[in-house]
């Protein structure tokens, strides 16, 4: 039993892989829902899309109202001052998500981790670290807020990366997504990257390119 509550959708019966796809500040699980079907890689191959709540916690730059984050932001400046030790319990609190599915019997290298903003910085932090072999990573309108501290899993070192990005985005700047992908590229990974001429949100154009990602993903790992 997971600690956090998650929005759980089977494109199919008895699914044997899974995204995991981390919502941003503010905002819940249902965020990304409506996605779900304009994904045609999934239409063929059952698929579990798990998408987590946030927890509860007060946030710096908002007042300190509680709402839902993982993790704190503590300045405006988002990549400068980070709450290095709330994002990794709430990369602990996912990673339950991925022992769960393990033990319905989908293979850990058939789960494929990844968010949007405040998720994806925790996706990067979870996929990148994990113990056990994963299926992909994807980082959408975000940045790698732990890439100096990380301890990177050797059994997750050529994990296949996809990062995108709005170039008009105000809230997290493409230019933090791009240092990103350098970060990764000096890491060894390979990232594909991706930009599009929107803010901080998703588009079709995007949505299209995720589903190509994926389904290369779900090619590699047909059980």
């Amino acid at each position: 039993m997971t600690k956090l509550d998650a929005l759980q959708m089977d494109t199919g019966p008895e699914p044997k892989h899974t995204v995991i796809w981390l919502h941003g500040l503010g905002a819940s699980g249902h965020d990304f829902e409506s996605v779900v079907p304009e994904f045609v890689f999934s239409k063929g191959t059952p698929v579990r899309f798990i998408f987590p709540h946030a927890p509860e916690l007060p946030v710096t730059i908002n007042g300190g109202m509680v709402m839902p984050a993982w993790y704190d932001i503590l300045a405006m400046d988002i990549d400068r001052k980070v709450d290095t030790l709330q994002l990794r319990k709430s990369s602990e609190l996912v990673a339950e998500f991925i022992e769960q599915e393990i033990a319905r019997g989908v293979p850990s290298e058939n789960i494929i981790i990844g968010g949007f903003s405040q998720g994806g910085a925790v996706a990067y932090e979870l996929a990148l670290s994990y113990p056990k072999p994963l299926g992909g990573l994807f980082a959408l309108s975000t940045y790698f807020a732990t890439a100096d501290s990380i301890c990177l899993s050797e059994t997750n070192r050529t994990l296949p990366v996809f990062v995108a990005h709005g170039s008009f985005d105000p809230v997290v700047p493409e230019s933090l997504g791009q240092a990103a992908v350098k970060q990764l590229q000096a890491m060894g990974y390979q990232p594909e990257y991706q930009s599009y001429g929107m803010e901080h949100s998703l588009c079709l154009e995007e949505v299209r390119d995720m589903n190509a990602f994926f389904a290369q993903r779900v090619a590699n790992h047909l059980v």
